[in-house]
């Protein structure tokens, strides 16, 4: 049970994965049954009642008939789920906690409908497909809620690490580090850390989780032939994350305007926060059951590419672009407490305006085994010589601009594919394949190599 200590540093830390606040019983009692079975489908949780949503403790009554109402809505979920309630007096007002387990026997029905937990949101699954494939993975165990054997949050937590993520998320440390970790649902009910709490916060986790590491690679050219600079980043995920993000940057060109006196305005030719949501989703939905594979960053001249193993999951893929679940709730959920994390489901959408917004194409999405999104650089102008004389002399009147527009970008970057072209173009694949039949049959460029793995270039 919860007491008033526990309670506050959990108020003050805000809603999560694991947490929610009611400032009062709804009217519908039924409400509070959808979050209670959204955590017992997730890895439990605390739902707060008295505690409204700028994190104040307001206090609630609530009495017999009330809290008998709530628990013979509680019965009403199948299969059965046994929850704790009680009152914990804070400094005179009353906060009732309805304590959730993890349920053992997911997935938990009420109403006939599914509800999970997805970062500080519960979530109905709506469709039958979506209801499917919630009871395909019901059957598995998240990688991130696996016990940790050998783990020792005492000897091996990163304490400096631990202490900035305590200081993101608002969390005061005047908790022993393993009451803070029972409150984030990072251990067992025998006390074991969960693989999560040891990703996250262990000194060298890649002593136990090798694969757990993402891989950065500069290439010189637009194929994987020449290798400029290959760093590899280990340690708690959250300093992976930085480290990733700083070595992109590092990367990356940037061209600096200056605006009145002293005011100095950054232009990256892509624009940094895209990276922010591509690295954070290649480490929460990576599949960590993969142990042969790590997350990736490659950096092209003409692209920058981010993957990682396991494709989208079946009720992901439906909606993809609106719709999030992690197959890491634990690690997302921590990521959530820092503030590192938008709205659920909103990443895709916000990379491609971010795309849109700086004048460049949309990312490009490939989702079978590996998750990849890749980003298109702009493309930069070179005089093209021969070849815009070529066009504009022997066959300049059976080549349009669009045409001239791909063979200046083929000058420039030998060996794209189309999907590629399109991107860069902003045009649609059918529009392009009609401009490349053109040019094809007038001898300007031809297409090498095998059929998935090969690109057009100037004859």
């Amino acid at each position: 049970m919860l007491n008033a200590l526990q309670i506050l540093e959990l108020v003050k830390a805000g809603e999560g994965y694991n947490v929610d606040f009611k400032r009062s019983v709804p009217s519908k009692v039924r409400e509070i049954v959808y979050e209670v079975a959204g955590f017992a489908n997730a890895s439990g949780g605390y739902l707060l009642i008295g505690v409204d949503n700028d994190n104040k403790i307001v206090g609630a009554e609530i009495d017999n008939d009330k809290r008998s109402a709530i628990q013979d809505a509680i019965g009403e979920i199948s299969p059965s789920l046994k929850c704790k309630i009680y009152a914990v007096d804070i400094d005179g007002k009353t906060v009732w906690v309805i304590d959730i387990p993890c349920g053992k026997d997911k997935p938990y029905i009420t109403g006939g409908v599914i509800y999970i937990r997805e970062g500080a949101n519960c979530q109905k699954l709506r469709t039958a497909e979506e209801m499917r494939a919630f009871f395909a993975e019901c059957s598995k165990i998240f990688y991130d809620a696996v016990p940790c054997s050998g783990f020792d949050m005492f000897k091996d937590i990163d304490s400096q690490n631990f202490k900035l993520f305590l200081e993101k998320a608002h969390i005061s440390d005047t908790l022993p580090i393993s009451q803070l970790f029972d409150n984030l649902e990072l251990l067992t009910d025998e006390g074991v850390v969960k693989n999560a709490g040891a990703l996250f916060f262990g000194r060298e986790p890649e002593r136990k989780f090798p694969h757990a590491a993402i891989r950065c690679v500069r290439f010189k050219g637009i194929d994987k032939v020449h290798i400029i600079d290959d760093k590899t980043f280990v340690g708690p995920l959250y300093r992976q994350y930085v480290d990733t993000l700083s070595w992109i940057e590092s990367k990356l060109d940037v061209e600096y305007i200056i605006e009145g006196t002293d005011a100095r305005k950054e232009i990256w030719e892509i624009p940094l926060d895209v990276f922010k949501e591509a690295v954070m989703n290649a480490i929460c939905h990576r599949d960590f059951y993969e142990e042969g594979a790590t997350a990736m960053v490659e950096i092209y001249d003409d692209r920058v590419e981010i993957s990682n193993p396991g494709g989208l999951l079946p009720m992901v893929a439906e909606k993809f672009g609106h719709k999030s679940m992690s197959r890491n709730p634990l690690i997302f959920g921590l990521f959530s407490r820092m503030h590192l994390v938008e709205k659920i489901g909103s990443g895709i959408p916000r990379m491609c305006q971010l795309m849109k917004d700086a004048g460049l194409p949309a990312p490009i999405f490939d989702t079978k085994g590996f998750f990849t999104v890749t980003f298109m650089k702009p493309v930069k102008e070179k005089q093209v010589g021969t070849i815009n004389g070529t066009i504009n002399g022997t066959i300049n009147g059976t080549i349009k601009e669009r045409e001239k527009q791909i063979v200046s970008l083929l000058e420039l970057h030998e060996g794209l594919s189309a999907v590629a072209i399109a991107a860069q173009l902003n045009i649609g694949l059918r529009t392009l394949m009609r401009s490349i039949k053109t040019l094809s049959d007038n001898g300007v460029i031809e297409y090498r190599g095998a059929k998935k793995t090969g690109g057009y270039f100037i004859k």
